[in-house]
């Protein structure tokens, strides 16, 4: 009898390992969200202390709990080191209860913390990170690339200036993980759009003098100088430009341009820019109610950049699955997320793909003259919408080990 009772009991302990994992309510009685993004280096304006801002918003807006528990939010600096972005997100995991991690505006940072979120299956939502390996070779299970990609942002501008008939490129990037993707992205696409790369140089991080870079670009005599950066090096890679009169006889294409930028060059320099971008405050009746909220709560000196509005609508989107399923474990709230339209302000024809992608419309933007500006922060002409699945890579051609060939 104790040798039958001893054979059930391993069977029963067999069958239980490989039942798949079941959700199991909320972890700690506390939905935990951090916030890792950068706080005081060159993106800090356009994601920073707004990304913690439009978090909290979002839980405000939700009523503060989820399934009778409470909502928290933390956050750090990552300071725009790997290493870093990792030790904080490794305490979190393992000591201090977090369920999720958002923001991660730096692609090195991002792939590091996802290597720990696949450890440890804790969902992250990179609503600031730009690198299209995220949803390619870098992909992981429990992770959603919300707002962009170096992919989608390329495509968008290339395509425009292409069928202008504008074929020689010139490339100035960013040198570390987020360029180099973006630098390759825009090659792949102004070559099978019949166009050519001419040149390319690389800069540091928050490089202090563009000079050399610019008089490089300026010499290729390309049609197009495309810069794939963000932040502060966009900011001062277009003022070098101007300076040095290089935006007089070729177009400057930047991949990456967000409302802060405008805002920092003014109409006079960044007059004409044209991108692709995943928001626009003064779009539509909700966008405009949305930014004008986060407005007033940033002490009225900046609206919302589409880092900022992409975070809200996922720590949303987030919350409402949590709701759903009444979990938070991370792989059960992926799958949920995996298998809903995510529609609101932000997402428009909001789905998510296999490989983690967020696909959503994007829009091809051109800045005002000082003239057509009719106020403050009236910076943008929307001249297209770019359906989500022209604008962003074809899941088929990616390298993410989660997608069934």
């Amino acid at each position: 009898m104790k040798r039958l009772t001893a054979i059930a009991a391993l069977a029963a302990s067999v069958a239980a390992a490989v039942l798949p994992v079941q959700a199991q309510g909320i972890s700690g009685d506390v939905v935990k969200i951090a916030v890792l993004s950068d706080m005081s280096g060159p993106y800090a304006d356009t994601a920073g202390r707004g990304s913690v801002e439009a978090t909290k918003m979002a839980v405000e807006d939700f009523g503060g709990t989820v399934d009778g528990k409470k909502i928290e939010v933390v956050f750090a600096d990552h300071q725009g080191k790997a290493d870093v972005g990792a030790s904080r997100a490794r305490t979190w995991f393992d000591t201090e209860g977090v369920d999720v991690v958002v923001d991660l505006n730096n692609s090195a940072v991002a792939m590091a913390v996802y290597n720990l979120a696949k450890e440890r299956n804790k969902l992250i939502l990179t609503s600031g990170g730009a690198s299209d390996a995220l949803t390619s070779e870098a992909c992981i299970p429990t992770a959603i690339h919300y707002t962009y990609d170096t992919y989608a942002m390329a495509s968008g501008v290339a395509h425009a200036m292409l069928e202008k008939g504008k074929k020689d490129w010139y490339i100035m990037a960013v040198d570390y993980a987020f360029g180099k993707a973006g630098a390759e992205t825009v090659t792949n696409i102004v070559s099978k759009g019949g166009g050519k790369i001419v040149g390319r140089t690389n800069f540091p991080l928050n490089a202090s003098d563009f000079s050399s870079f610019v008089l490089q670009a300026q010499e290729s005599k390309a049609p197009v100088v495309t810069l794939v950066s963000a932040g502060n090096d966009t900011i001062n890679a277009i003022k070098s430009a101007n300076q040095f009169g290089l935006m007089k006889n070729q177009t400057v294409a930047p991949q990456f341009m967000f409302i802060q930028d405008v805002h920092s060059l003014g109409l006079k320099t960044a007059q004409g820019l044209t991108f692709a971008t995943a928001f626009y405050w003064d779009r539509t009746p909700e966008t405009r109610a949305f930014s004008q909220r986060f407005f007033e709560r940033m002490g009225k000196k900046t609206m919302p950049s589409m880092v900022h509005a992409g975070t809200y609508s996922a720590v949303t989107q987030y919350l409402k699955a949590v709701a759903a399923i009444h979990s938070d474990d991370g792989p059960a709230v992926t799958r949920y997320l995996k298998s809903n339209k995510l529609e609101d302000f932000f997402s428009q024809n909001g789905h998510v793909r296999e490989d983690g992608r967020m696909v959503h419309d994007l829009y091809l933007a051109q800045v005002k003259s000082p003239e057509e500006s009719k106020g403050p922060w009236d910076y943008y002409k929307i001249l297209a919408t770019i359906p989500g699945d022209k604008a962003f890579r074809p899941m088929t051609d990616g390298k993410c080990a989660l997608v069934k060939k």
